[in-house]
């Protein structure tokens, strides 16, 4: 049966929810303050990630600790007020990394990412997607003998239980790969399975048209109040008046105020991460998105440039940026490639919604009718939407969902 539905947030999770609302039928109109894929969608590193079967957990080794806490790394970064304001949730996120609990979380969590391309796939073709889309994987570049030898140790288990398919590189086959990076390096693991992707914002926004094609509504405007009423929702904006059936809390770090305001709590934190488009010096190119892992930097060759990806910042969500993790990544990459000039008149800055268990919220709200979440996908909502899409539209449908949906309820906390 056909229902009247609202989606709210139209980055990467929220478009897909909708299409496969649409495509199943029902009336949806998909709400934002921005255009489609403006947000966090727009700023991500650009792979759909498939090799990543395993979360991130917050380090728990004395090495790590100790190597973070002088606060001037380029994979994380953390200000007092962020640390003190997410204070419950990170400690929640600390205890979950426990080995004994990971090792629970781990299979519950690649379950959604051995998903990601079999959903990906047909919104790639209805929204004529293809030219943005590469299939050659991606490459996490070590100087380290240990550390690659450690990290192909993961991958080939990774590769055992999951189906990740990856190639080990020396330093001649890396070489032969991407020969404008220097540096004495020892090697790479080239990710075979991931798709990458050169304007991911443009992604969203070609999803966003295939969601229109299927009948679906895009309003752009401020969400002021929202509240059930008999026989649905209602949710007030700046350009007036909207109510459904049914409605999908799908934005991304901003749910957890909305959530909030309707009594309900959810440990949501967020790693906030920045972006800067750069050109190649001289003859340089650069042929894969090049991961800088022992460092924690990407470099992604996009439509708008090389864009250069800063790791995690441990920040309030709407605190003014702070630019030196940027231009540390800057520095250091600059080492590995020949960067040329900035293209972006500013850097950009987004946020993940990240939750202590590392695993993204889909489900109904319980004692809520007519309410469902889609959010919380960390690092990983570009990789996921599709697949949250399908999954919680399968729910709202009262089917039988493709998995096993209950570890991702939002009554888990």
């Amino acid at each position: 049966m056909a229902r009247d539905i609202i989606v709210l947030g139209a980055g990467m999770v929220g478009v897909s929810v909708a299409w496969h609302l649409a495509r199943r039928g029902h009336d949806v109109t998909l709400l934002d303050r921005r255009a489609p894929g403006r947000e966090t969608s727009f700023g991500n590193a650009g792979i759909i990630q498939r090799e990543a079967v395993h979360p991130y957990p917050f380090p728990r080794d004395m090495s790590t600790l100790l190597r973070v806490l002088p606060n001037r790394q380029v994979d994380i970064r953390y200000r007092p007020g962020g640390m003190l304001r997410a204070a419950g949730p990170l400690l929640q996120y600390w205890h979950n990394s426990a080995p004994s609990r990971y090792r629970r979380i781990v299979p519950e969590y690649a379950s959604l990412i051995e998903r990601c391309l079999d959903a990906h796939a047909p919104m790639i073709e209805a929204a004529g997607a293809e030219a943005l889309v590469r299939r050659d994987g991606w490459l996490e570049v070590y100087r380290g003998e240990t550390a690659l030898a450690e990290r192909l140790a993961d991958a080939e288990e990774s590769a055992s239980r999951f189906g990740v398919r990856y190639r080990a590189l020396d330093a001649q086959a890396l070489a032969e790969l991407e020969p404008s990076l220097s540096g004495r390096l020892a090697g790479a693991v080239h990710w075979l399975d991931p798709w990458t992707v050169a304007d991911p914002g443009g992604l969203v926004e070609a999803y966003a048209h295939a969601f229109e094609a299927e009948g679906g509504r895009i309003v752009q405007a401020e969400v002021e109040a929202l509240a059930s009423q008999s026989g649905g929702w209602r949710i007030d904006t700046s350009a007036g008046p909207l109510s459904a059936e049914s409605l999908v809390m799908s934005l991304g770090p901003w749910s957890r105020e909305w959530l909030e305001r309707l009594g309900l709590s959810v440990p949501l934190f967020v790693k906030r991460g920045y972006h800067m488009h750069y050109g190649s010096a001289g003859e340089a190119r650069l042929n894969h998105w090049v991961m800088d892992a022992e460092v924690g930097y990407l470099l992604a060759p996009m439509q708008a440039g090389i864009r250069l990806t800063t790791g995690a910042e441990l920040e309030r969500l709407e605190a003014p940026p702070h630019l030196a993790q940027l231009a540390a990544a800057e520095s250091r990459a600059r080492q590995l490639y020949p960067l040329g000039e900035r293209l972006d008149a500013e850097p950009w800055k987004g946020a993940r919604p990240c939750t202590p268990d590392m695993k993204p919220v889909i489900g109904p709200v319980p004692g809520q009718r007519g309410l469902w979440c889609a959010f919380g996908h960390g690092h990983q909502g570009f990789t996921l939407g599709p697949a949250t899409g399908e999954l919680l539209a399968q729910m709202i449908d009262g089917e039988a969902p493709s998995i096993a949906m209950d570890p991702f309820r939002v009554d888990r906390f």
